[in-house]
């Protein structure tokens, strides 16, 4: 009996459809998005990878972990570039960038010396990614 309830467990779980799409889906959906829906998928691709550069940087995979820290960076700016083009989702971006920048000075804290600069190199491009879009928010002169 106790087989038939493992069994059963066990086919559910590979019936269940995952409800998140992977980074690679997201990647792909952003090219076959409109301009105004892109910075919202490129900030959850950078929202992943910052998940993901965690995990890795502390199994010690540090050649996987610089690439998942790249990709944060990298689609943090685009994120930004869509929102200050489209004129959409800017505030929304601007607060995911400040998050994803609050977690990697945070991860400084528990690095050694010698694996912090690039992380604080990644944090530097996001603070510029938020002093952009802040700049597109808040234009000068403009009331």
């Amino acid at each position: 009996m106790a087989w038939v309830l493992s069994l059963l467990a066990a086919s559910t779980a590979l019936v269940v459809p995952r409800d998140e799409p992977t980074v690679d889906e997201l990647k792909a959906r952003i090219a076959s998005t409109n301009v105004g829906e892109r910075p919202h998928l490129c900030v959850e691709v950078a929202q992943k990878q910052l998940q993901e550069f965690d995990k890795l940087y502390t199994s010690t995979d540090e050649e996987k972990a610089q690439a998942a820290l790249t990709d944060v960076v990298a689609y943090s700016e685009l994120a930004r570039d869509y929102a200050i083009q489209s004129h959409k989702y800017e505030k929304q971006s601007e607060i995911a960038v400040r998050e994803i920048s609050r977690k990697l000075t945070n991860l400084l804290h528990v690095l050694g010396r010698e694996n912090q600069r690039p992380v604080k190199e990644a944090v530097n491009r996001l603070e510029r990614v938020r002093d952009d879009l802040l700049a597109a928010m808040f234009k000068k002169g403009a009331k």
